[in-house]
């Protein structure tokens, strides 16, 4: 065969392989062996057929199309040698033309990464604050999630939770039809149509009340979209939320780690700050890794971001599934296809390419190393996650050769990365957690 490399671009190289006439006549011969073996040929018992009585019974293109089929892998594999080609993946293959043969291969080959002054990279941190706002704000949500409703014999307000009777339809076709609807009376809810809530805003206990609204031109389900919607409803029952009281028998409610409130607010300081610092953390990382991506230069070939825009999607559609949430009908309340998801995940993955492809290079320069006792530590640590039940069989999978190649490259990358931000902390500047006086 005649190999000839077009070019190289976004690391990629193009090859053309030209088969010759005697390579193209024992590929016939081997597929005539092949399929001779399970063709029924009238007249002839299997395997006993003639070639030229098979080609007429199955048709030659039939033959050629099975013996190329099994004649460009192997073939391919002879090219990326002959060429000192290493792939990183599967290529794209082409067949061009038939008499004589010849195919086109697109070749994915390892990225080149080469990094920028990494060691000058300098970002400030921000520092660690908690407003007393923020621990008022904790505090009125723990009092509404422990609050009660109290009937009240007024007019429907905003926020009260009322029991409903409904009935509604759209062009004589049912929609909501519901009795003793438990329903939160809040502002600006789409449920079930926008501007419903405020529809029932002064209704009187035991009182109907008939009115229409429109759905909007874009409603997920197209089948009411721009239509009308009548609608009839009693209200049964209207309650207003009685916030607790913040004293010592609201503490215990909701703390057995807290005496009063003061170590309550403390309680939530500190976790409040936990939280802010691990944001804090979070985004240092982030726009430490952003700047050596900045600065580095980078090439590397397609098929990285489509690999990890399929991990990013199958990960996205697992998570639905075991939330319960059915794909095709999260699919049509978004207005997406699966093919618009990925499209939408691939700066996603771009930017976790680019970035594990600079880390990766970070590791490698640094001559930075992931033990043994770091993979078993790290599996460990995984396998604690799950039911104990579940602990034996899990910490097993995770033993297998594959599992931990990919625990060690993920230990490798996050070790990279805490060497970078180690090296990226401004020596001017601490991070500091700051205790309101007043708490």
């Amino acid at each position: 065969m005649k190999v000839t490399k077009e070019k190289i671009e976004n690391s990629q190289a193009y090859l053309t392989v030209e088969m010759e006439p005697a390579e193209v006549e024992d590929a016939l011969e081997h597929a005539y062996e092949h399929m001779v073996k399970s063709t029924n040929v009238p007249g002839f018992r299997k395997g006993k057929a003639p070639r030229t009585v098979l080609e007429r019974h199955v048709g030659k293109e039939a033959l050629l199309e099975h013996a190329i089929n099994d004649m460009i892998p192997e073939a391919y594999e002879k090219a990326v040698k002959e060429q000192n080609i290493e792939p990183i993946a599967q290529p794209q293959l082409e067949l061009s033309q038939i008499e004589p043969v010849i195919f086109k291969a697109v070749v994915p080959l390892p990225p080149t990464v080469t990094l920028g002054d990494y060691k000058t990279i300098k970002i400030t941190s921000e520092e660690v604050k908690v407003e007393e706002s923020s621990i008022d704000k904790v505090l009125e949500q723990l009092q509404h999630q422990n609050a009660t409703w109290e009937p009240v014999e007024r007019p429907v307000a905003f926020n009260d939770m009322v029991t409903v009777n409904i009935k509604s339809d759209v062009e004589g076709k049912a929609f909501v039809n519901r009795d003793g609807l438990q329903y939160q009376v809040e502002q600006g809810t789409t449920f079930p149509v926008a501007g419903f809530a405020e529809q029932l805003i002064g209704i009187n206990l035991n009182e109907e009340k008939e009115f229409k609204l429109l759905f909007p031109a874009d409603y997920s389900r197209k089948e009411y979209a721009a239509k009308e919607v009548s609608f009839k409803v009693k209200v049964s029952e209207i309650k207003q939320e009685k916030l607790p009281e913040v004293n010592e028998d609201f503490v215990k409610t909701v703390s057995s780690e807290c005496q009063d409130i003061k170590t309550l607010r403390e309680k939530i300081f500190e976790d409040l700050k936990s939280r802010e610092a691990e944001r804090i953390k979070n985004d240092f990382e982030e726009k430490t890794i952003q700047a050596l991506v900045d600065m580095s230069k980078l090439e590397y070939p397609p098929v990285l971001v489509d690999q990890e825009t399929n991990r990013l999607l199958n990960q996205q559609l697992q998570y639905l599934q075991a939330s319960g949430i059915n794909v095709e009908e999260y699919l049509k309340n978004i207005k997406k296809s699966t093919d618009e998801l990925k499209e939408d995940l691939k700066p996603r993955a771009v930017k976790r390419v680019n970035q594990s492809l600079v880390l990766e290079k970070i590791a490698e320069q640094e001559k930075i190393e992931v033990s043994d006792e770091d993979i078993e530590k790290q599996i460990e640590s995984l396998v604690q996650t799950y039911a104990k039940e579940k602990q034996d069989e899990v910490r097993t999978s995770f033993h297998s050769d594959t599992s931990r190649d990919s625990i060690k490259s993920a230990l490798l990358i996050m070790k990279a990365l805490q060497k970078l931000v180690d090296m990226a902390k401004s020596t001017d500047t601490e991070i500091k957690s700051e205790k309101e006086d007043n708490i």
